[in-house]
């Protein structure tokens, strides 16, 4: 079943909810008005929808028309909804002006994601089982994707889903009508670390009178940095950066506390507990040093995304079917960014893909990449898209009930 062309058919459509869904973006667990803009827009599908209670998740039910009466496979897809708090600079005639920006295209996962539904609703009478719709708030730091998996997404059909699949488009590094992933480890596990060095406030001109956390966390940040290259294989990286760093009021006041925060990120299972006891052992040695105090704070974050190898290869298979021969190229390595699907793919067998939105005739390598603020996503993407996640539905339906 090709359903590109019938994507195509929908472009307009798309565009013109993802114009709306990226002019008023809402950022974490509670999106009321993206919710309401999905509702609206799969409205008189036939759909079995729910919405969430630990954030404003849709999650909504096809039933296919040739589905068996008992034990009808069931395929999952994903499309989170949530913008970053951050001013956007793109300077488009339907830019956010709320402090909010869709600057990892999230707007058009949602909107290829009511493509899909629509598509499928379409074809409703060739599908053999069901597919789960995830509608997905909080994915930037939030943890939606947990929050849905609690709440039953999995089960939504009346069954564990046999497979899941999510498109993540690329502002950059990956061309327009593209697309990309691998098998095993896609995306990297993600972990927060946030430290707070107490010491004795002093005057700025009598340092010797204080113990300086400045100074302290100073030297904490570079040691955390050698600590990740001297006690880590580079081939199973590990990586640390400072984000945030809060200290002092006034330059001549050493103040009593500073603190700064850290995400870290690693591959493999087996550098987890060395990750803690080498960050512990390494921030406490520095503190004794200086003769201040520190508190650390590590939580773990997102787990790996490991797509399965067999929906890898499947993933990879509909892709040229659908876009072309050579539309799909294999990645060597994984990413050091991080994903809530990992959730998903925990409990599931599926895959994620990345899904080339790079602004025709602009370089992929020198774009405005995801998170960037001047980021720009082409909304010829979204036909693909759409027409990507419906096929990869409607094949592994035709697969699971042979």
């Amino acid at each position: 079943m090709d359903l590109l062309d019938d994507a195509r058919g929908l472009a307009d459509d798309l565009v013109e909810l993802r114009r709306r869904l990226h002019r008023e973006p809402e950022v974490g667990l509670e999106l009321p008005r993206t919710q309401a803009a999905v509702l609206d827009a799969i409205d008189g599908l036939g759909l079995e929808v729910t919405t969430g209670t630990g954030a404003t998740s849709v999650t909504a039910v096809l039933r296919g028309g040739r589905r068996p009466a008992e034990g009808a496979p069931v395929v999952l897809l994903r499309g989170d909804m949530d913008a970053l708090p951050m001013e956007e600079k793109t300077g488009l005639g339907f830019a956010a002006v709320n402090g909010a920006m869709h600057a990892c295209g999230h707007d058009l996962h949602t909107a290829s994601l009511v493509g899909a539904a629509r598509l499928l609703h379409q074809h409703r009478d060739r599908l053999r089982g069901d597919v789960v719709l995830m509608f997905q708030p909080g994915e930037e730091g939030y943890d939606g994707a947990g929050v849905m998996v609690r709440e039953g997404v999995l089960d939504a059909a009346g069954r564990r889903a046999d497979a899941a699949y999510a498109t993540h488009v690329s502002a950059a590094e990956v061309p327009l009508h593209r697309v990309t992933g691998r098998a095993g480890p896609l995306l990297a596990a993600s972990h927060g670390l946030t430290v707070t060095v107490r010491g004795v406030g002093a005057h700025g001109s009598t340092p010797f009178r204080g113990r300086d956390p400045i100074v302290a966390m100073a030297e904490m940040i570079t040691s955390l940095q050698a600590m990740v290259t001297r006690r880590f294989d580079v081939f199973d990286p590990v990586v640390l950066t400072v984000g945030v760093v809060h200290a002092g009021t006034r330059r001549n006041i050493i103040p009593d506390t500073a603190q700064f925060e850290a995400t870290v990120r690693r591959f493999s299972d087996a550098n987890e507990a060395r990750l803690t006891e080498a960050i512990h052992e390494t921030l406490h040695g520095v503190a004794r040093a200086h003769g201040v105090e520190v508190e650390i704070e590590y939580v773990a974050g997102y787990p790996l995304t490991v797509n399965d190898p067999a929906e890898a290869a499947f993933a990879a298979r509909v892709t040229e079917d659908l876009l072309g021969p050579g539309s799909y190229e294999s990645l060597t390595e994984p990413s050091t960014a991080s994903e809530d699907f990992s959730r998903v793919l925990a409990e599931v067998p599926g895959a994620m893909i990345f899904l080339g939105a790079t602004p025709a005739g602009a370089d992929p390598q020198a774009a405005p990449s995801n998170h960037d603020p001047r980021a720009v996503f082409d909304e010829a993407a979204l036909p693909d898209g759409a027409a990507l996640l419906a096929t990869l539905a409607h094949a592994k339906l035709e697969d699971l009930a042979r």
